[in-house]
């Protein structure tokens, strides 16, 4: 019998039908981090003085990329399953859209979110830095709710290990080692991260209610965070994954990775917050987009339908996001540029 340990939850708790349809609890898991993610981000957002509405009409375009981009990750980032061992073609291909079985990188989905969400902001007149900085803790709040889905799925568990809060996984589970003895414990990497996520949350909260950071530092600070305790947390891992030798040592891909985006994220925080200090606020509208006297915050947002105004490089007088003339476009208002 297993004095202490951490048990994982019966088969039938993975999924449930509802009529017609089948409810994953991993699906639920990483709808709820981005309701939470929504709500956090939004209350920061309307602190900075951003417009209502808007992180809904941001995240309209930034969830859809930032699903595809993670799956597209995590596909090319883990391809035996998908394409076989070596690409020799084993593989099930129909397995790359069963996102309910798990399998969502980060970093894609970070990647191709940043995108959505700059196309969302060019259209309604915000600064995708702006957006960036107020979203930042929310989607490590995202990530650490989201991880719950591991536990339903019996997924993402480290090395065998003795101590209490080991992980137990069902002998007769597809993800069970092989070579493993039955009753074995394991490292609950999945439950690591989460509380690294959420202990970082409360750091990236406090350090900008001390701090003001603005310009992109808090996504440069959230990328810094998260990296950090993503490098030996997925060390301890022992699932399937991309080997990669550099330097005579081999490690798995998204340790690699991890150290590579923690360096160029410390640099990069550093920077940006060298360059904001001792200038002004340049505030959440785009050079030409804040609201005139009298007017609404939402109307100054919204899209113009004939282009005007726009961000858009392509319009005359246009200027981008965070760019070194910002605040400084023919006929805009004075007070919140760059």
């Amino acid at each position: 019998m297993l004095s202490a340990s951490i048990p994982s939850p019966p088969a039938e708790w993975a999924s449930f039908g509802l009529g017609p349809l089948t409810i994953h609890s991993y699906a639920l898991c990483i709808l709820a981090g981005i309701l939470a993610a929504m709500w956090l981000t939004n209350r920061r957002w309307l602190a900075k003085g951003g417009p209502e509405g808007v992180v809904w009409d941001i995240c309209i375009w930034a969830i859809p990329f930032g699903i595809v981009g993670g799956r597209l990750y995590h596909v090319l980032s883990s391809p035996d399953a998908y394409f076989g061992p070596n690409f020799d073609g084993t593989g099930d291909l129909g397995l790359t859209w069963q996102i309910w079985r798990g399998g969502l990188g980060i970093w894609g989905a970070v990647a191709l979110g940043l995108i959505g969400a700059w196309i969302a902001c060019r259209r309604y007149g915000v600064r995708l830095s702006a957006f960036a900085d107020a979203a930042a803790p929310a989607v490590l709040l995202a990530q650490a709710i989201g991880r719950l889905g591991n536990w339903f799925n019996q997924e993402l568990f480290g090395a065998p290990t003795t101590l209490p809060w080991g992980l137990e996984i069902d002998a007769d589970h597809p993800n069970f080692p092989a070579d493993a003895a039955a009753g074995t414990l394991f490292h609950p990497t999945f439950l690591y991260e989460m509380v690294w996520n959420l202990a970082g949350v409360v750091l990236l909260l406090a350090l900008d209610r001390k701090f003001k950071f603005r310009r992109g530092a808090m996504m440069w600070l959230y990328v810094a965070v998260y990296t950090l305790g993503r490098v030996w947390i997925e060390m301890l891992r022992i699932d399937d994954a991309e080997l990669i030798t550099l330097f005579g040592t081999t490690q798995r891909l998204n340790v690699w990775t991890s150290i590579l985006l923690l360096a160029i994220a410390v640099v990069a925080f550093a920077v940006t917050a060298a360059r904001s200090r001792n200038k002004p606020d340049p505030g959440v509208y785009l050079a030409g987009r804040q609201p005139a006297p009298g007017d609404s915050a939402d109307a100054a947002a919204a899209p113009s339908a004939a282009g005007q105004n726009s961000a858009d490089p392509a319009v005359p007088g246009a200027v981008d996001d965070d760019g070194p003339d910002a605040g400084r476009a023919s006929g805009s208002r004075s007070g919140t540029g760059a």
